[in-house]
C-alpha cells in the first residue's frame, strides 16, 4: 500500500515521544525540525529522505530498521535503554 512505510515510520516516532513524555514541539526541537513537521511526520503525511531517517535515529539513539519497522513494542523497548 503506497505510503505505509510513512505511516510506520510516523507511528514509531510517535510512540518514542510519547514514551519520552515530550511534546511535539520539545520532541522537534531535540530534533532539530520545527513542529509542524513533527505533526506532519507522524501523520505519515512527509516523505523523509534515508539521511534523514539515520540521523533521526541517531539522535533518539535507536536502530533506522526499528523506526521503520513500525513494530511498536520494540520501538517502545528500545526507547527505554536509549539515552535521554
Amino acid at each position: 500500500m503506497e505510503g505505509e512505510l510513512q505511516r510506520r515510520l510516523g507511528r514509531s516516532l510517535r510512540a518514542i515521544r510519547e514514551a519520552a513524555g515530550l511534546s511535539q514541539e520539545a520532541f522537534a526541537e531535540r530534533l532539530g525540525v520545527h513542529r509542524t513537521y513533527v505533526g506532519g511526520l507522524e501523520r505519515g503525511e512527509r516523505n523523509l529522505t534515508l539521511q534523514t531517517v539515520e540521523r533521526f535515529a541517531a539522535t533518539l539513539g535507536v536502530d533506522p530498521l526499528t523506526l521503520l519497522s513500525g513494530d511498536l513494542a520494540e520501538v517502545a523497548t528500545r526507547t527505554r535503554s536509549a539515552p535521554q
